[in-house]
Parts: structure tokens; C-alpha cells; sequence
């Protein structure tokens, strides 16, 4: 009876009438007879500051804060939840150290009110020192500083605070980073209290090995060698080098975070390819240099150039003669690149509500044994939407458009065409196999593209998923994309959810098969397919 009565008095009854009945003689039943009474409501809250009070603007808003109204029920959760809401609310607007005291709650029983008083002790106003980077390492201690997204005396913002903790993690160099605010007692003369930074470094050096293989992509061995934090910024230095069926190479790539702006990386990459496709082969040099900015936590945008050198070996179609073309020839091709990807989704692996943009624009320009400008578009739109609470089931779709303007199709060099097929555009097809094919099968490169995927996620319990789908695309020869020769293929797929995303095995078939093409591609990976 004792734990009846407490459970209505924290949802507000204070006058219940309980009474212990025991029914029956062979069999007795024990029952407790509840008449709660009448409910209490809430009275007008308190605050009380301990001194110092904060300034009388942030009063207001910390008030505002409550969330509590006169006459709706007195419920214990509501009142205590409303104490959360008042620190939260100072640590917001710069008082870290608020501390709530004992609070009194007056219950009248004769006006059935429940009348919660908060002391509160805000502290002090907290303005900001620089950044103490307080663990030997690489790290360059002026570097951190200048990650920080606040000036030498500006108010407290636990959020400033967060963003230069995100920022250091977002580099992907350490393997633990803490940032915290000094304690009360280490003010500094000017009144200021600095942010303490602890980072735990990853391994200086890192070795990797790998192996693939698939029907569709083709097969490989890769090893990466990757140096972290070489130059004192979180910086990355990786050398790779793969030899496999479709692309092989050998290259480096440095990357640099935060280069001259928080959120902005620089990176720079140069290799030497080998491509063996069934549309062409290329051996070739690479440069490359981009810029990328951060948008928020997860969107953004970027601009950059590379250079492309080399020998193509290219597998053709005249559209004059109608017949297949061997064309061998060298190109230097110069490419300026802007991209952006805005994400509105909820999760990055397996998302369940919200939507996904990007477009990529590359202005290019060839020289070399062929002399041509042309401009290469591409756009991508993913959108998720749950059909039941706790996003049982959810429905996404994706759409992809690409178009080249300027050139034709046979002057575009052939890594620049446009292709469809395999684990991440339409399932079912290997490769480049959605396109066309010459007459002695080999992939028809187009000057368009579209693309269309719906899938229904189901979510089984226990990690277990499972996935039907059906996936479309086509290849055009203009501009503009065609829909006359679009190939379909439907299928189904299973998925095991870590913590970080899902573990998906997808098996997808063709519907309109031709010579050459498998009867089914598996595929298998970490994530959703889009």
C-alpha cells in the first residue's frame, strides 16, 4: 500500500483514501481499494537565487525555460524536470557552474496546490580565455588555439565548446579528444578562464593490407602505408598501392584539416593508373588538388583542379558508319571541379527519415592528340520517409541525372562518358553493364545518364533487417537523358545492424537479361546502398 501511495502522490494525488481488503476464505485474494481523490495542480514556481544573481535578461529567459503553467497537474517528473531545464538553461547562456540547492514544495491541501520553490546558484558569468593543449604529442599547440571558435573574452557557449571538440575529432587522427572548461578555482587575472584540450594520439604509423573480390567490380590486393600528424595539424600522408583487375595504381595523398580555415580541408593527391575496363583502357598520371569546406556537421561543399596524362585505349562507336571503333591515343586533360552535398538525413549509414542532395560540375578542357571543351554535370537527390512509428519500415528512393554539354561522343575521352551498373547505381548488372554494347560486347559509353531506385527497409529485431528493391537506369547518346532504353532489376537483401550501421547482402536480377549478362550480382558491404 505504501508504494500505491507513492506512485499517486508523484502524479499529483495527496488525498487518496487506500484501503487493504482481503476477499474470499479457501482462496483469499489481498486487494487494495484506491479512491485517489481529488488531483492537485501546480501553483505559480519560484525561483530564489543564491547569491550573485545573473543579470536580469538572463533571469527572464531561464524562467521562460520552466516549461510550467499554473493549474496543469502536480506531477513529481514535471517539477523536477523543470529544476534540469533552469541549469540547462544557465550553462547555455555562460553560467557553467550553476548548482541547484535543496528546494522546497509547499503541497496545500486546502487549496489542492502543489507550489515547487528552486534555489538556484548560478555563479559566476564565465568569459572565455584561449585553448591549453595540456598532452605532449606532434600536435602543435598554436594550431588547437587557432581551431577555437571564440575570442579572448567571450561569454561561455557550451556549443563553441562542442564545435572544437567536433573539430578536432573530424580530422580522424585521434584516437580520444576531450576539451573542458578549467575549474572555478584557475581564474585568470583578467578574469578569464581558459579551455583545456587532452588528445590521445593514433598510431604515428600504420600499415594495411587488403584483398577483394567480386564478380561484378573484379579482384584485387591493395596495401596502404599512412602517416598521421607528420606535420603537427592532424595532418594524413598515405601511400597506397593495388593491383587489381579493373583499377590499379600507385599513389600518395595529403590531406590537411582546418587548412587556413576551421572546417576547411586541403587535399593533394598524385598517382599513376592503369584502368582495364571493358570500355577502355588507361594508363595515365594523376594530380589533383581540392578544397573542401564543412557546412554544418555533415554537409558540404568543395572546389578544386587536376590534371590527367596519359595513353587511351579506347573501344568506340561511330554513330555515321554504325560500326565499333579501336582508337588509341594520348591526352592531357586539365579539369576545374566544384562539388556540394547537403545532408538533411538522420544517420549517415542507415538512415530512416529527412533527405540527401549533391551536384558535381567539372568544367574540362583536352588537349593532346584531340582538342575539345565540354562540361560534365551530375546530380543525385535520396530521400527516406519512415511508413510506422520507430521507423519499423521505412521507404527511400533515389534519383540521378548526368549530363555532358559541348563534344560528342566520340571526341569525349572515354573515362569521362557516362556508365551504369553495378553495387551502386542499378543491381543486377555487372559493371558498366546497363549500357548498350558494341557489337563485340564491350560497354557503349553515353553522353547521359538516369538513374532510379526504390527500396522498402524492414527492420525485423534483433540487428536483422530485411530490404526489397527495385532498381532502373539508361545511358544516352544526347545531351539530354533518354528513357527510351531503360533496364529494370528487382531485388531483395538482408541486413545485420552494428553499432555503428548495417552489415547489407543484397541479390538482385535482371529483368530484361541479354546475351552476357549473369543471371543475378551479389553484393555485399557496409552501409545502405544509398
Amino acid at each position: 500500500m505504501e508504494s500505491a501511495e507513492a506512485l499517486l502522490r508523484s502524479e499529483g494525488y495527496y488525498q487518496p483514501v487506500l484501503e487493504d481488503i482481503v476477499e474470499g476464505e479457501e482462496r483469499p485474494v489481498a486487494i487494495v481499494s484506491v479512491q485517489p481523490g481529488r488531483r492537485f495542480v501546480l501553483a505559480e514556481p519560484a525561483i530564489q537565487w543564491v547569491a550573485p544573481e545573473p543579470t536580469p535578461d538572463v533571469i527572464q529567459t531561464t524562467r521562460d525555460q520552466l516549461d510550467l503553467e499554473s493549474g496543469e497537474p502536480g506531477r513529481a517528473a514535471d517539477v523536477i524536470a523543470a529544476e534540469g531545464r533552469i541549469i540547462a538553461s544557465l550553462t547555455e547562456q555562460g553560467y557553467p557552474d550553476a548548482a541547484v540547492q535543496p528546494r522546497r514544495v509547499v503541497v496545500d491541501h486546502a487549496a489542492f496546490t502543489v507550489a515547487p520553490t528552486y534555489r538556484i546558484a548560478s555563479g559566476q558569468l564565465v568569459r572565455l580565455d584561449g585553448v591549453r593543449l595540456e598532452t605532449a604529442g606532434p600536435t602543435n599547440p598554436a594550431w588547437v588555439a587557432a581551431l577555437a571558435p571564440w575570442r579572448v573574452g567571450d561569454r561561455y557557449d557550451p556549443e563553441q565548446v562542442a564545435e572544437l571538440e567536433r573539430r578536432l575529432l573530424e580530422t580522424g587522427v585521434y584516437d580520444g579528444v576531450n576539451v573542458a572548461l578549467t575549474p572555478p578555482d584557475q581564474v585568470l587575472a583578467d578574469g578569464t578562464r581558459p579551455v583545456v584540450v587532452t588528445l590521445t594520439d593514433r598510431p604515428r604509423r600504420i600499415v594495411e593490407a587488403g584483398a577483394t573480390f567480386s564478380t561484378a567490380d573484379g579482384s584485387g590486393i591493395e596495401g596502404l602505408w599512412t602517416y598521421y600528424n607528420r606535420f603537427g595539424r592532424a595532418d594524413t600522408l598515405r601511400f597506397q598501392l593495388r593491383l587489381a583487375d579493373i583499377d590499379s595504381r600507385l599513389g600518395a595523398d595529403l590531406s590537411l584539416p582546418h587548412w587556413l580555415r576551421p572546417g576547411q580541408t586541403l587535399a593533394l593527391g598524385t598517382a599513376v593508373v592503369n584502368e582495364d575496363t571493358d570500355a577502355y583502357r588507361r594508363t595515365a598520371g594523376v594530380l589533383s588538388a581540392d578544397i573542401r569546406q564543412r557546412i554544418g556537421k555533415t554537409s558540404w561543399f568543395s572546389y578544386g583542379v587536376g590534371l590527367d596524362a596519359g595513353l587511351y585505349d579506347e573501344n568506340r562507336f561511330d554513330p555515321l558508319t554504325q560500326a565499333p571503333l579501336a582508337i588509341t591515343r594520348d591526352l592531357a586533360i586539365l579539369t576545374a571541379r566544384g562539388s556540394a552535398y547537403l545532408d538533411q538525413s538522420n544517420d549517415p549509414l542507415n538512415p530512416t527519415t529527412g533527405w540527401r542532395a549533391s551536384l558535381n560540375v567539372q568544367p574540362t578542357a583536352v588537349t593532346g592528340e584531340d582538342t575539345l571543351l565540354f562540361l560534365r554535370a551530375e546530380a543525385q537527390l535520396t530521400g527516406y520517409i519512415p511508413l510506422q512509428d520507430e521507423a519499423k519500415t521505412v521507404a527511400a528512393g533515389r534519383i540521378r541525372l548526368g549530363s555532358i554539354l559541348g563534344g560528342d561522343e566520340l571526341t569525349i575521352p572515354a573515362d569521362r562518358l557516362f556508365y551504369s551498373g553495378g553495387g551502386g547505381s542499378v543491381r543486377g548488372y555487372e559493371y558498366q553493364g546497363v549500357a548498350p554494347r558494341l557489337p563485340d560486347n564491350t560497354p557503349r559509353g553515353g553522353l547521359s545518364l538516369f538513374e532510379v531506385s526504390a527500396e522498402i527497409r524492414r527492420d525485423l529485431g534483433r540487428n536483422f533487417g530485411a530490404v526489397a528493391f527495385v532498381d532502373a537506369g539508361a545511358i544516352g547518346f544526347n545531351e539530354a537523358p533518354d528513357f527510351s532504353n531503360l533496364r529494370y532489376a528487382v531485388g531483395v537483401g538482408a541486413r545485420y545492424n552494428l553499432s555503428f550501421g548495417p552489415i547489407r547482402a543484397d541479390i538482385a536480377f535482371p529483368l530484361d537479361k541479354r546475351d552476357g549478362d549473369a543471371d543475378f550480382q551479389i553484393y555485399v558491404s557496409i552501409g545502405q546502398a544509398f
